[in-house]
Protein backbone atom coordinates (compact mmCIF):
# COMPACT_ATOMS: atom_id res chain seq x y z
CA UNK A 1 0.00 0.00 0.00
CA UNK A 2 1.36 3.09 -1.19
CA UNK A 3 2.28 5.33 2.44
CA UNK A 4 -0.71 7.77 3.98
CA UNK A 5 -0.30 11.33 2.83
CA UNK A 6 1.10 13.87 5.50
CA UNK A 7 -1.55 15.07 7.81
CA UNK A 8 -0.73 18.98 8.36
CA UNK A 9 -3.33 20.94 11.42
CA UNK A 10 -3.43 24.62 11.52
CA UNK A 11 -4.94 26.85 9.87
CA UNK A 12 -3.88 27.67 6.44
CA UNK A 13 -3.86 31.89 7.31
CA UNK A 14 -1.73 31.07 10.10
CA UNK A 15 1.55 32.42 10.17
CA UNK A 16 3.52 29.68 10.68
CA UNK A 17 1.45 27.00 9.13
CA UNK A 18 1.52 29.28 5.77
CA UNK A 19 5.70 28.55 5.93
CA UNK A 20 5.02 24.79 6.03
CA UNK A 21 2.65 24.70 3.32
CA UNK A 22 4.64 26.72 0.98
CA UNK A 23 7.71 23.96 2.01
CA UNK A 24 5.40 21.25 1.21
CA UNK A 25 4.34 23.07 -2.14
CA UNK A 26 7.62 23.12 -2.98
CA UNK A 27 8.31 19.51 -2.29
CA UNK A 28 5.73 17.96 -4.08
CA UNK A 29 4.46 16.66 -0.91
CA UNK A 30 0.72 14.63 -0.90
CA UNK A 31 -0.85 15.98 2.42
CA UNK A 32 -4.29 17.13 4.03
CA UNK A 33 -4.90 20.08 5.62
CA UNK A 34 -6.76 20.94 8.87
CA UNK A 35 -8.18 24.38 9.95
CA UNK A 36 -7.10 24.41 13.53
CA UNK A 37 -7.03 27.61 15.71
CA UNK A 38 -8.39 30.93 16.03
CA UNK A 39 -11.33 31.49 14.10
CA UNK A 40 -12.09 27.70 13.31
CA UNK A 41 -11.65 24.17 15.72
CA UNK A 42 -10.11 24.90 18.96
CA UNK A 43 -7.05 23.31 19.59
CA UNK A 44 -7.57 22.97 23.26
CA UNK A 45 -9.17 19.49 22.97
CA UNK A 46 -8.51 15.84 24.04
CA UNK A 47 -7.21 14.95 20.02
CA UNK A 48 -5.52 17.63 19.14
CA UNK A 49 -3.30 18.19 22.75
CA UNK A 50 -2.21 14.68 22.26
CA UNK A 51 -0.58 15.23 18.89
CA UNK A 52 1.16 18.65 20.73
CA UNK A 53 0.44 19.35 24.22
CA UNK A 54 1.66 22.99 23.69
CA UNK A 55 -1.92 23.42 21.70
CA UNK A 56 -0.15 25.12 19.10
CA UNK A 57 0.02 25.41 15.27
CA UNK A 58 1.25 23.66 13.11
CA UNK A 59 1.48 20.16 13.67
CA UNK A 60 2.91 17.44 11.03
CA UNK A 61 1.78 13.90 10.83
CA UNK A 62 4.43 12.15 8.92
CA UNK A 63 3.74 8.37 9.42
CA UNK A 64 4.78 7.52 12.69
CA UNK A 65 6.63 11.04 13.23
CA UNK A 66 3.92 13.58 15.28
CA UNK A 67 5.94 17.24 14.75
CA UNK A 68 5.22 20.39 16.19
CA UNK A 69 7.28 23.76 15.79
CA UNK A 70 7.31 25.49 12.39
CA UNK A 71 10.75 25.23 11.83
CA UNK A 72 11.33 21.66 13.04
CA UNK A 73 8.61 20.83 10.82
CA UNK A 74 10.59 22.48 7.74
CA UNK A 75 13.85 20.54 8.81
CA UNK A 76 12.55 17.65 9.19
CA UNK A 77 10.77 17.51 5.78
CA UNK A 78 13.92 18.82 3.83
CA UNK A 79 16.64 16.26 5.74
CA UNK A 80 14.28 13.12 5.12
CA UNK A 81 13.07 14.14 1.67
CA UNK A 82 17.18 14.67 0.69
CA UNK A 83 16.70 18.11 -0.13
CA UNK A 84 20.08 19.09 0.87
CA UNK A 85 19.34 22.23 -1.81
CA UNK A 86 17.31 23.51 0.71
CA UNK A 87 18.88 22.20 3.67
CA UNK A 88 22.45 21.50 3.19
CA UNK A 89 24.56 18.26 4.65
CA UNK A 90 27.80 19.90 4.96
CA UNK A 91 27.43 21.36 8.38
CA UNK A 92 29.07 24.58 8.07
CA UNK A 93 26.44 25.35 4.91
CA UNK A 94 23.54 23.61 6.96
CA UNK A 95 24.65 26.29 10.23
CA UNK A 96 24.36 28.85 7.77
CA UNK A 97 20.80 28.42 6.69
CA UNK A 98 19.61 27.48 10.41
CA UNK A 99 20.96 30.49 12.36
CA UNK A 100 18.62 32.60 9.82
CA UNK A 101 16.04 29.74 10.76
CA UNK A 102 16.60 30.26 14.29
CA UNK A 103 17.40 34.48 14.11
CA UNK A 104 13.71 35.06 12.77
CA UNK A 105 12.03 32.39 15.36
CA UNK A 106 13.88 34.86 18.46
CA UNK A 107 14.31 38.48 16.84
CA UNK A 108 10.70 38.87 14.83
CA UNK A 109 8.58 37.65 17.85
CA UNK A 110 8.40 40.82 19.81
CA UNK A 111 8.02 42.78 16.70
CA UNK A 112 5.27 40.68 14.56
CA UNK A 113 3.53 40.62 18.35
CA UNK A 114 3.42 44.10 18.92
CA UNK A 115 3.46 45.41 15.25
CA UNK A 116 1.06 43.09 13.63
CA UNK A 117 -1.03 41.28 16.25
CA UNK A 118 -1.67 44.85 18.61
CA UNK A 119 -0.76 47.48 15.86
CA UNK A 120 -3.08 46.00 12.85
CA UNK A 121 -5.21 42.85 14.30
CA UNK A 122 -5.83 45.37 17.49
CA UNK A 123 -5.48 41.96 19.82
CA UNK A 124 -4.71 42.02 23.17
CA UNK A 125 -2.50 42.30 25.08
CA UNK A 126 -0.09 43.73 22.58
CA UNK A 127 -2.97 46.27 21.43
CA UNK A 128 -2.17 50.18 22.15
CA UNK A 129 -0.60 52.76 20.45
CA UNK A 130 2.80 52.84 22.20
CA UNK A 131 2.83 48.96 21.58
CA UNK A 132 2.77 49.56 18.20
CA UNK A 133 5.23 52.19 17.23
CA UNK A 134 7.11 50.20 19.74
CA UNK A 135 6.55 47.16 17.69
CA UNK A 136 7.05 49.37 13.98
CA UNK A 137 10.59 50.27 15.01
CA UNK A 138 11.60 46.83 15.86
CA UNK A 139 10.14 45.28 13.10
CA UNK A 140 12.03 48.16 10.60
CA UNK A 141 15.33 47.45 12.63
CA UNK A 142 15.01 43.62 11.64
CA UNK A 143 14.47 44.61 8.37
CA UNK A 144 17.31 46.93 8.02
CA UNK A 145 19.48 43.68 9.21
CA UNK A 146 18.43 41.82 5.96
CA UNK A 147 18.58 44.77 3.66
CA UNK A 148 22.18 45.06 4.86
CA UNK A 149 23.06 40.87 4.89
CA UNK A 150 21.46 40.85 0.98
CA UNK A 151 23.31 44.15 -0.26
CA UNK A 152 26.62 42.25 0.92
CA UNK A 153 25.77 38.74 -0.07
CA UNK A 154 22.79 37.35 -1.68
CA UNK A 155 21.20 36.96 -3.81
CA UNK A 156 19.31 34.59 -1.44
CA UNK A 157 20.12 34.57 2.23
CA UNK A 158 22.20 31.53 2.60
CA UNK A 159 24.30 32.13 -0.84
CA UNK A 160 23.33 31.38 -4.51
CA UNK A 161 20.05 29.48 -4.06
CA UNK A 162 16.67 29.35 -2.54
CA UNK A 163 16.81 27.01 1.04
CA UNK A 164 15.44 26.85 4.30
CA UNK A 165 16.69 30.48 5.82
CA UNK A 166 14.75 32.43 3.10
CA UNK A 167 11.43 30.31 3.30
CA UNK A 168 11.58 30.99 6.80
CA UNK A 169 12.26 35.05 6.78
CA UNK A 170 10.05 35.48 3.59
CA UNK A 171 7.04 35.39 5.54
CA UNK A 172 7.94 38.25 8.21
CA UNK A 173 9.21 39.84 5.64
CA UNK A 174 6.02 40.32 3.26
CA UNK A 175 3.94 40.92 6.41
CA UNK A 176 6.23 44.10 6.77
CA UNK A 177 4.32 45.59 3.85
CA UNK A 178 1.09 45.99 6.29
CA UNK A 179 2.98 47.11 9.20
CA UNK A 180 5.33 50.02 8.34
CA UNK A 181 4.30 53.24 7.94
CA UNK A 182 5.70 54.85 4.58
CA UNK A 183 8.75 56.74 6.79
CA UNK A 184 11.12 53.72 6.90
CA UNK A 185 14.24 53.81 5.02
CA UNK A 186 14.33 51.73 1.44
CA UNK A 187 14.95 48.47 1.37
CA UNK A 188 16.34 47.44 -2.59
CA UNK A 189 17.92 45.10 -1.83
CA UNK A 190 15.62 43.10 0.23
CA UNK A 191 12.64 43.95 -2.40
CA UNK A 192 14.72 42.13 -4.98
CA UNK A 193 14.96 39.55 -2.72
CA UNK A 194 10.91 39.21 -2.31
CA UNK A 195 10.52 39.03 -5.72
CA UNK A 196 12.51 36.59 -6.48
CA UNK A 197 11.01 34.68 -3.80
CA UNK A 198 7.77 35.21 -5.62
CA UNK A 199 9.15 33.34 -8.34
CA UNK A 200 8.23 30.44 -6.49
CA UNK A 201 4.89 28.72 -7.32
CA UNK A 202 4.35 27.77 -3.54
CA UNK A 203 4.79 31.10 -2.33
CA UNK A 204 2.49 32.70 -4.65
CA UNK A 205 0.00 30.42 -3.44
CA UNK A 206 0.57 30.26 0.64
CA UNK A 207 2.55 33.66 0.89
CA UNK A 208 1.54 36.41 -1.49
CA UNK A 209 -1.61 34.73 -1.97
CA UNK A 210 -3.92 38.03 -1.14
CA UNK A 211 -3.34 38.19 2.83
CA UNK A 212 -0.58 39.96 4.65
Amino acid sequence: MPPAPLRLLGRKDAFNVRKVLWLLEELGEDFTQEDWGRGHRTTQVPEFLALNPLGTVPVLVDGDAVLRESHVIMRHLAATRGRTDLLPAEPAARAEVEAWMDWVAYEMTLPMRLGYLGGVLGLAPWNGPEMAALGRAEYAHRMGVLEQALARGGPYLAGATLTLADMACGMAVHRWAVVKDGSEAPTPALDAWLERLAESPGFRAHIRNGLP
